[in-house]
């Protein structure tokens, strides 16, 4: 399909047409022969004497040419473009922020592998987030690691790749050995005020246990609702640790109720891809749709054609001029 970028130059075709009758015909002075015989050669010759311009005539492929140069050139000025197929973007409608628990606690080895072996906490949660991410493919997403405070690892983002190795790199206690659970989700909030989309998600893996925060886990939930994020709460161990390692159990259900989340236990390896899977169905992506033609301008190919075919006629001109020349000295 062709369409024209400035169609507007189209009107220019008919100037000169205009030219031609609105304007007079160029006059140039010659010098000329005077002969005493002029009355007798002119009833010889059957012409009428007039004062005025001796037009030169062309041939008939000159004037074809310069209409078809003339429309050409015209056609360029309008910018001819070539439109493609309509060409369809999915985008994400959907901001999912992660925040991990990195805290002493996330060493405790009470989950189990694949194999049946015991591991600790963090490296089943960087298990299963592996292959959480792998569905999230049109999701922008970011990631918190928190101990005795929060860090953003990595901003809201579509590289993948790049975020699953931030994660890869993470170990426990490297954030400190305490458990900054509200301040973790302040700084959640603070990395959605620059996202556009309405649909934001924050997923929390930890233990609950909150142990350094300044702002309460409750109280950062209920600003966290305010704006339009919901909040997932894992609970990650077993509920039956005491101790540093126990799990708040009624502040993590508490967030999840404030901000219209979910609260989930995950007591081994199997239960945490279940949550996954929970969350997949109650939070479906979202997407918009970006269409655009791509174009190709053609107006070089139209000065191209009108270039290379003056050059070729002036050739050919100059050529029979030539031919001309050398039979008149040849004679």
């Amino acid at each position: 399909m062709i369409e024209f970028a400035y169609p507007w130059w189209i009107l220019a075709l008919p100037l000169p047409l205009v030219a031609y009758f609105a304007l007079p015909a160029y006059k140039e002075r010659k010098s000329s022969v005077k002969v005493p015989f002029f009355r007798r050669l002119v009833e010889l010759t059957g012409e009428k004497p007039s004062r005025g311009a001796v037009v030169l005539e062309r041939m008939l492929f000159q004037k074809a040419w310069l209409v078809i140069s003339w429309v050409l050139i015209v056609g360029a000025l309008a910018k001819p473009q070539w439109v493609g197929e309509p060409i369809i973007i999915e985008k994400s409608g959907r901001d999912l922020m992660i925040a991990v628990d990195l805290s002493g606690s996330m060493e405790a080895t009470d989950f189990l592998n694949d194999s049946g072996q015991q591991v600790d906490r963090l490296t089943a949660v960087k298990s299963v987030l592996t292959e959480f991410i792998s569905q999230r493919v049109h999701d922008r997403l970011g990631l918190i690691v928190f101990g005795d405070a929060p860090f953003l690892q990595a901003p809201f983002t579509e590289d993948h790749d790049t975020w699953l190795t931030l994660l890869a790199e993470t170990e426990a206690g490297m954030a400190g050995m305490s458990t900054a659970f509200g301040d973790a989700i302040g700084l959640s909030i603070k990395a959605f005020d620059n996202s556009d989309t309405e649909n934001r998600v924050l997923i929390v893996l930890t233990d609950g246990n909150d142990t350094g925060s300044k702002v309460p886990p409750v109280d950062a939930a209920k600003v966290a609702d305010q704006l339009g994020v919901t909040i997932y709460t894992i609970a990650i161990g077993d509920p039956e640790t005491t101790g540093e390692e126990a799990l708040d159990i009624e502040t993590l259900q508490r967030i999840a109720e404030i901000t219209s989340g979910g609260y989930y236990q995950a007591f081994d390896r199997e239960q945490l891809e279940n949550v996954y899977h929970q969350i997949n169905a109650l939070e479906p992506a979202v997407f918009e749709s970006l269409s655009y033609r791509p174009k190709q301008s053609l107006h070089h190919y139209l000065l191209s054609i009108v270039m290379v075919g003056y050059l070729l006629f002036f050739s050919l001109m100059t050529f029979v001029s030539y031919k001309n020349q050398r039979g008149v000295i040849d004679v």
